[in-house]
């Protein structure tokens, strides 16, 4: 298909890569910058969203191995945790690359709503202190049914799925913010691998303003981990509410 690049647009791609990824790396709602500004290239929804993976699986590499280097990655969590995510994130593509990506928008603006009132009101429950003693999917079987639709909303669209990511990692398993964000980021490359072999098989990708978003995104999550490594947890809790109330606004509007 046809679309327009210009130093202009280029740049924009650039700047909206940078800060996606610092705030995808930290928290979550990146793609509701990254995919607006592809479809204003010209992109259809279905293109822009395939298109976008491209940048997120390297941004996703880059902050998991950032937190690896900090020690601030579970290396035992991540076959677990996988597992349920892979299977939701092959079925969540394979429905996205036949069916609009609204449907799924009630599910996700309700999801951040109740994150954000639980931040606010109740935040025990979804943010743990920090070094808690994690949960195993045997003491909380249910975390794994959480991790499998995050996933499935994951291969579906990519906005907002680190916000799934970390109620399931946080609010399911209880890994405080630090430990789920490096989990977080080993999760979304893996459901962008996924996503992406559906969408490249579709030839639903284009690779050149992908890979351009890609530079800005991975400098954005290299800064990202330097910061979340030195923040405090409860820095980090106020960014991830401001960052859900955010994205709540921006879907409740879109």
């Amino acid at each position: 298909m046809e679309y327009e690049l210009s130093v202009i647009t280029v740049i924009a791609l650039v700047g909206a890569g940078v800060i996606a990824g610092f705030i995808n790396t930290l928290a979550g709602g990146g793609s509701m910058l990254t995919l607006p500004a592809l479809m204003l290239l010209g992109m259809p929804a279905e293109i822009a969203n395939a298109t976008n993976r491209v940048a997120v699986l390297l941004q996703s590499l880059t902050g998991m191995a950032g937190f690896n280097k900090h020690g601030a990655l579970d290396r035992s969590a991540i076959m677990p945790i996988l597992i349920p995510t892979l299977i939701g994130s092959l079925v969540g593509a394979l429905i996205a690359s036949y069916m609009p990506s609204t449907v799924l928008k009630p599910v996700l603006l309700s999801s951040m709503i109740i994150m954000a009132l639980l931040m606010l009101f109740k935040p025990a429950t979804i943010i743990p202190d920090q070094g808690a003693e994690a949960f195993t999917f045997k003491q909380r079987p249910g975390a794994w049914f959480g991790m499998f639709i995050a996933g499935l909303y994951g291969g579906f669209v990519q906005a907002g799925v680190g916000f799934i990511l970390i109620a399931a990692l946080a609010g399911g398993l209880r890994y405080d913010l630090v430990r789920s964000n490096a989990l977080k980021n080993v999760c979304t490359a893996a459901l962008s691998v996924v996503a992406l072999g559906v969408f490249i098989s579709r030839g639903q990708v284009l690779w050149v303003p992908g890979l351009i978003l890609a530079v800005g995104s991975v400098a954005g999550a290299y800064a990202s981990v330097k910061f979340a490594v030195r923040a405090s947890q409860r820095t980090l809790k106020w960014l991830l509410l401001v960052m859900v109330t955010i994205a709540c606004g921006a879907a409740a509007m879109s």
